[in-house]
């Protein structure tokens, strides 16, 4: 068990999933670093850090030795470049590759310099592993995302962890591979493109969210789109599973791996589609809606990027029996969410319509 006031590092607090873990940590001193200073409240202090910038680690040193921080959760990262204002290419590998070694590093100097960082937890993503998988993967299957910079960023960022894992020296190295955040607060590229949420920048799309437009989600044409398998994992379990790691999982060196999805069974896309009462575009083939996203994008109407096409045509889905077995008799009360009931949170709202 984490000591009381045990203190914990948490790299982009301000974002969903870090928000949602401050109120799991009670018991924890909890230093906040990101851009912006949010509104939350139980944070022992926050420094504003930018970790694409190289100079960064010089200041996660000073911060992790001056708190005497015993873990590091690490969830900086670029996922929607319009939301976040970050467009360019490389200041967006930056952030989520660069900045994932520098924490690393900023850890293996602390330790060296005699710290006693025990805990260190990054969220990489389903996506890592491609887009038309053939059956449910484990954790040793390929990492071969594609297209998708931020699935390509999770592939290398993954790829950092698992090399630099020794460097942490009496480390335990938590890489978590979860399934699609879900819940009423989240906004992703999947959970948007359902929503028919007109999420990107230009003035077209602030006039059809006025008018409460939805905008329609475009599939190709074909029965076996219908049939693709998704999981999804509620924002809440994965801030649980993180307050599970820092207050409960052993101390001993090494490097855990998990995939993390909501219980049960995966749902077809058909199913997510009713669900959500999402407006369907079936066009004939994988190029013609390679096209419409493009020109959403172009005219600012959707932060739904093209690129993101073969994850949303796609089928995909984990093995997850390593977590169950990592949680035990913990795992219900852990992941309280089943698949089918994590996505329908995100969509209570439009249900209550």
């Amino acid at each position: 068990m984490a000591e009381v006031q045990s203190t914990v590092l948490v790299t982009g607090i301000a974002g969903n999933l870090g928000s949602r873990l401050l109120p799991q940590l009670p018991d924890f001193r909890v230093v906040g670093v990101d851009l912006a200073q949010p509104s939350l409240k139980g944070l022992f202090r926050f420094e504003s850090l930018d970790i694409g910038e190289e100079r960064s680690c010089d200041g996660l040193v000073r911060l992790l030795r001056e708190t005497g921080a015993a873990s590091v959760v690490h969830l900086a990262f670029v996922i929607d470049p319009v939301r976040n204002g970050i467009l360019d290419a490389e200041r967006m590998w930056q952030i989520n590759v660069a900045g994932t070694a520098r924490v690393m590093e900023a850890v293996s100097e602390v330790n060296r310099l005699g710290g006693r960082i025990t805990r260190f937890i990054f969220p990489s993503c389903v996506s890592a592993y491609g887009s038309d998988l053939e059956s449910a993967v484990d954790e040793e299957s390929a990492l071969d995302a594609h297209t998708l910079p931020y699935a390509i960023h999770k592939r290398e960022a993954d790829g950092v962890v698992c090399s630099r894992a020794e460097q942490l020296g009496e480390c335990r190295i938590y890489l978590l591979r979860p399934h699609i955040f879900t819940g009423a607060s989240m906004q992703n590229y999947m959970v948007g493109a359902l929503r028919g949420t007109p999420t990107g920048n230009g003035s077209l799309a602030q006039k059809l969210q006025r008018r409460g437009r939805r905008l329609p989600i475009v599939m190709p044409a074909g029965e076996r789109y219908l049939r693709n398998k998704f999981q999804f994992v509620h924002v809440d379990d994965m801030a649980r599973l993180l307050a599970y790691l820092l207050r409960e999982a052993p101390d001993d060196a090494g490097l855990t791996v998990l995939n993390v999805a909501g219980r049960g069974e995966p749902l077809a896309f058909a199913e997510c589609a009713r669900i959500a009462k999402a407006k369907l575009l079936r066009l004939p083939g994988r190029l013609p809606c390679r096209l419409a996203l493009r020109a959403a994008w172009n005219l600012g109407i959707s932060a739904v990027p093209p690129e993101a096409l073969p994850y949303i045509a796609g089928s995909y889905t984990m093995d997850t029996r390593r977590l169950q077995a990592f949680l035990g008799s913990r795992y219900q009360q852990v992941m309280q969410y089943t698949t089918r009931e994590a996505f329908a949170d995100s969509f209570r709202a439009q249900a209550a319509n």
